[in-house]
């Protein structure tokens, strides 16, 4: 027997390949990972479970990352399929998934689709040219995470473009309820490319080492994949007040452009009014 674990794109329903598809309506069981992306932003499980005519069962961080037995238990003794929005390996949870299978003795086929990592392409920079991706997550008043810096420095220095992703807080606890052991969760957030910039520039003020300023060209994309997807270019502080609409969003600081890459990237340059 089999575990599939298979990408889904970005778009909708849809999107799955054709060799995903056929591995779905084979699968006894079907798993949907549903905490490090969301596929067409919001598209629910019942257009899901419409479109494969398959009863699908929701895989939580909590489950996928502390408990996946079960569904690696089934894997010995039917074909089951784990789906994954984008292509299989653009976490490295879906990795430890693989190693556990493999430990198990468990057959394991990978069945890949579209991700940000290369659809980011669709604002017109070279993807030979992008440096060092780095996530942003959302900052709390205690905690203000700046590692991702001294990696932009770093891309920023070689002329390199800088792909942020930014946090989704899916099926999230507060410190409190963690604590206490109530399995509360918090309502589900999506940074924004606007939230994005102002922690980035919240940095800059804080390191002081001019990597990037307010006048610094940057992209900010919305809802990648999509039928609605947006792209909008210009400095950061253009950027600030720019609605990108609903989830998801990300967000590239350019480094340096070739002039083909600079003639893309004013197709999109934000309008002033």
């Amino acid at each position: 027997m089999v575990l599939y674990i298979i990408g889904l794109g970005l778009g909708d329903e849809k999107d799955v390949t054709i060799k995903g598809y056929e591995a779905i309506k084979k699968s006894s069981k079907i798993y949907l990972e549903a905490y490090t992306s969301l596929l067409g932003g919001s598209t629910s499980i019942e257009a899901l479970e419409k479109f494969y005519e398959k009863k699908i069962i929701i895989a939580d961080r909590e489950m996928v990352e502390s408990g996946c037995e079960e569904m690696l238990k089934e894997s010995t003794e039917n074909d089951v399929s784990f789906l994954v929005v984008g292509d299989p390996f653009g976490a490295t949870t879906h990795t430890d998934l693989v190693i556990r299978a493999k430990e198990l003795s468990i057959p394991v086929k990978v069945i890949h689709n579209a991700s940000i990592m290369n659809a980011i392409g669709c604002c017109g920079l070279q993807l030979y040219s992008y440096g060092q991706t780095i996530s942003m997550v959302f900052f709390t008043e205690t905690n203000k995470p700046d590692s991702w810096y001294d990696r932009v420095k770093i891309n920023r220095t070689n002329g390199m473009h800088t792909l942020c992703l930014l946090d989704i807080k899916v099926k999230e606890q507060s410190i409190e309820n963690m604590c206490r052991g109530r399995l509360i969760y918090e309502p589900p957030r999506f940074m924004t490319v606007n939230q994005c910039i102002e922690q980035l520039l919240e940095i800059e003020e804080l390191r002081g080492e001019k990597v990037y300023d307010q006048d610094t060209l940057c992209i900010g994309l919305s809802r990648v994949g999509q039928d609605d997807q947006q792209i909008v270019s210009g400095t950061m502080k253009e950027l600030l007040d720019v609605n990108f609409g609903v989830p998801l969003h990300s967000f590239i600081i350019c480094g340096e452009m070739h002039f083909i890459e600079r003639e893309y990237f004013e197709t999109f340059r934000v309008k002033k009014n």
